[in-house]
């Protein structure tokens, strides 16, 4: 082993690992003519040794860790108008920085490109450990993730994670306060625009709100899944408002759809609360610069992305951890909530 004083060379690590040094070469350039097996000698020879061909080498040392994963599935100009990313991204940079260690964060088109790519900073230590979001039921990512050995914790309920640590907020029951909230004012005809059916987060609010609309006796099929985007949440609450037995209520999956419907209320000519009340949810400050204010299920998105960042480093310092629940949103009533019209 080469003492602290001497400088660790590429011909350091191909003697320690029985290799040529075009075999390093090849491996961490990921190019063809080395096997898997003697690819990963290297990698673990190179991490013993400290070295690396640039400056990753104190990634690679595992003694730091310098770089977090984030990759969401998701448009780029969705991703910047959505309040609750936004938030939870700064939860995790304030944990980020206590640690000195920076988020990567990248934007990608589908689950295969994100396991590609966490496959890839993991392979060539580019990150320490990754957050997974966005949960589906049989997830495509949480066999080869597992896998690979990339330390990662998910946000998403136990039940769609696979086994990977997790962190959660309770929706079914936060969708169950936001029902019996609506109907405790009076409401009978109750709808929800939620998000895309295939995510699993927005396939247990869509069970939680069926189930509590069927034990409070009243028709729980008034649901549109959609995207989260503001112009996809309007023309959802456009549908439901011209049914023939529109509702008087709506629950929506985040605040961006929330202030669209209010914008289609207005241009309808229908007035909120008088006419329809409205619940947000995540009650970001878009829900406080609304006119009226909108009522919202309040979360401590920030927060939520602190327990998360927390947990991870946990794992990566190969501590027992075990998956969580965040607090359950609660009700934050405001303006655009309040008894239906008299007759409905």
């Amino acid at each position: 082993m080469n003492t602290p004083a001497e400088r660790v060379t590429i011909k350091d690590v191909a003697a320690a690992a029985g290799v040529s040094k075009g075999a390093v070469s090849l491996a961490f350039n990921h190019k063809p003519g080395v096997s898997e097996a003697t690819r990963e000698r290297i990698f673990s020879v190179a991490r013993a040794l400290g070295w690396a061909p640039n400056a990753s080498a104190r990634s690679l040392s595992r003694q730091s860790v310098d770089t977090i994963g984030l990759a969401i599935c998701r448009p780029a100009r969705l991703l910047g108008l959505e309040p609750f990313y936004m938030e939870f991204i700064s939860g995790i940079e304030s944990v980020l920085v206590e640690h000195s260690c920076a988020l990567l964060l990248r934007l990608v088109t589908s689950r295969q490109e994100e396991i590609a790519l966490q496959e890839t900073w993991w392979r060539e230590r580019q990150v320490g450990g990754s957050v997974l979001v966005d949960f589906r039921h049989d997830d495509p990512r949480v066999a080869p993730l597992r896998s690979l050995g990339l330390p990662a914790v998910a946000v998403g309920h136990p039940a769609l994670t696979g086994g990977i640590p997790s962190v959660w907020t309770d929706d079914a029951t936060a969708v169950g306060e936001a029902v019996r909230y609506l109907a405790a004012l009076g409401h009978r005809s109750i709808a929800r625009v939620g998000g895309p059916e295939e995510l699993g987060h927005s396939a247990i609010r869509t069970e939680a709100f069926t189930a509590t609309m069927t034990q409070l006796g009243l028709d729980g099929s008034r649901q549109v899944a959609t995207g989260f985007a503001g112009e996809e949440g309007a023309r959802a609450t456009r549908s439901l408002l011209l049914r023939e037995d529109r509702p008087t209520a709506v629950i929506y999956d985040n605040d961006i759809m929330a202030v669209a419907g209010l914008g289609v209320a207005s241009e309808m000519g229908i007035r909120v609360p008088d006419d329809l009340s409205l619940l947000a949810w995540d009650d970001s400050q878009l829900c406080r610069l609304t006119h009226p204010t909108l009522s919202a299920m309040s979360h401590d998105v920030h927060n939520f992305g602190t327990e998360v960042a927390n947990m991870l480093f946990d794992v990566i310092a190969g501590k027992a951890v075990t998956s969580r629940p965040a607090p359950t949103p609660s009700l934050t009533p405001r303006a655009s909530t309040a008894p239906p019209p008299r007759g409905r």
